[in-house]
């Protein structure tokens, strides 16, 4: 499997999951006369990002592996999202902030062609975190050990916090893409 074959669709069977979440969520906080802005600061403990954080760096972690492994460099407007995500606390946007970054991180995904990522396999990448510590990996480590689990650890925790929060989530909305692998004839009834 390549590069592009594993995280594009990863990334966007992930995003577009998480969008429907949101609207799921917009339509409980409706039912219960509540704005769903104020979903976007609740967190799951005091020292984690809240839902807008969450969100931003999911998109975040989706485009950044784009870049990376095309050896090209993050653009501003990527990096604006990655701030964005790190002053959720104190300006956790709109929801329709929210929606729009899934929808602009959709959209670049579904315009790479497809083999877009595959020369970056062997490429070096040096990840550089906000606090001087570097890792030095090839580009298959870095899609495998830091671009699928960080952008899984954002998704599952706007999940989290969503149900926690009482938005009615089930496994079937997070695997809701495993339905194009259904067996015809073995869903059960009722």
């Amino acid at each position: 499997m390549s590069l592009t074959q594993l995280l594009v669709p990863t990334f966007t069977q992930f995003l577009r999951g998480l969008s429907s979440w949101l609207d799921k969520a917009a339509a409980h906080r409706q039912a219960i006369d509540a704005e769903p802005d104020a979903l976007l600061s609740e967190r799951l403990a005091a020292d984690m990002y809240p839902l807008a954080a969450q969100i931003r760096f999911a998109c975040f972690q989706a485009l950044e592996p784009v870049c990376r492994l095309r050896g090209e460099p993050l653009p501003d407007a990527l990096l604006a999202v990655r701030q964005e995500g790190w002053n959720a606390n104190a300006q956790p946007g709109t929801w329709s902030d929210a929606k729009a970054r899934l929808a602009d991180a959709l959209a670049l995904l579904d315009g790479l062609s497809p083999n877009a990522l595959d020369a970056g396999g062997a490429l070096p990448i040096a990840l550089e975190l906000p606090n001087g510590v570097v890792f030095d990996m090839t580009g298959e480590q870095y899609a495998r050990d830091w671009a699928l689990p960080q952008f899984y650890f954002h998704v599952v925790t706007a999940y989290a916090i969503l149900r926690n929060q009482g938005v009615e989530l089930g496994k079937a909305d997070y695997v809701s893409y495993m339905l194009a692998y259904l067996r015809p004839g073995t869903m059960p009834q009722g």
